[in-house]
């Protein structure tokens, strides 16, 4: 019987979306359903929950890290259609504020950063990144000593950072933009230039030396996220976080899985 609860009394995860163009994570836990950023249409949202055997009738919470659209551009429309309960800080939910529409007052919740909020049987602690936005913050969501990380949309890392999201059982990470891709592709120079600035994005390698500094002995699942659909490619991102952490001896398909995410497909659910 205690084998069956155990088995039971886990966290799980599903990258909904993920890429330069959208993103949605869904987690769960026995008590609570609970989505991070609602960055494509309601009506996608729903279908992609679908697919893995969900219904955006029964999330409960949507916690939104930033105010660009490819993060909070349902968030509107999933407040009011299916009455959940939203949570941003004071600066995200100002940026954000003409892009959702009206939601009703009392399911408007501050969630500060730096600060950890309980949401029954899942503890929610937010920290902040460099990007260019208004107050951006991700989260790491703790359910009965497991974690998962999400962590995209900041220019760079800080060793405080990586101390803070050190040895979870799983992570979300940023690998944006192959860095030559980035140089030698048709965006404007400008757009470059933020792009690879302390306050842009991760790319591939970026995202490699990061995993390198805050992989445990717990950590099993690592998803590679919010790819450019035009500066990379799955294949690149994939080979390049791999063989940078097999030549760090740390155990690829061994002791944690390097996973993929999409635009347009919700990875399985799995236990984190």
């Amino acid at each position: 019987m205690e084998s069956s609860e155990k088995q039971t009394d886990t966290m799980k995860v599903s990258v909904l979306a993920s890429s330069s163009s959208g993103n949605v994570t869904y987690i769960e836990t026995p008590e609570r359903k609970v989505l991070v950023d609602a960055g494509l249409s309601g009506k996608k949202i729903a279908g992609l929950m679908s697919s893995i055997g969900r219904d955006l009738s029964d999330v409960d919470s949507l916690l939104v890290t930033h105010e660009h659209s490819d993060h909070c551009k349902g968030v509107g429309v999933l407040a009011r259609k299916y009455h959940l309960d939203v949570y941003a800080n004071e600066g995200t939910w100002n940026a954000m504020a003409h892009k959702i529409g009206k939601i009703p007052l009392a399911q408007k919740h501050l969630f500060e950063m730096g600060k950890t909020k309980s949401f029954g049987d899942l503890d929610i602690e937010s920290f902040g990144v460099s990007h260019d936005a208004a107050e951006p913050q991700f989260y790491e969501l703790h359910h009965h000593g497991h974690s998962f990380v999400i962590l995209t949309d900041t220019g760079y890392v800080s060793s405080r950072l990586e101390g803070i999201i050190k040895g979870a059982n799983g992570y979300l990470i940023e690998c944006n933009h192959d860095t030559e891709m980035l140089r030698m592709g048709a965006y404007p120079w400008s757009l470059k230039q933020r792009i690879l600035s302390d306050q842009g994005h991760l790319s591939n390698d970026d995202g490699a030396a990061t995993l390198i500094d805050v992989l445990g002995n717990q950590t099993k699942k690592i998803y590679l996220g919010h790819l450019s659909q035009d500066n990379n490619m799955k294949e690149l991102a994939h080979v390049t976080v791999s063989s940078t952490l097999e030549q760090h001896d740390l155990g690829v398909g061994h002791d944690f899985a390097v996973l993929d995410t999409d635009p347009a497909r919700a990875t399985p659910l799995a236990v984190i």
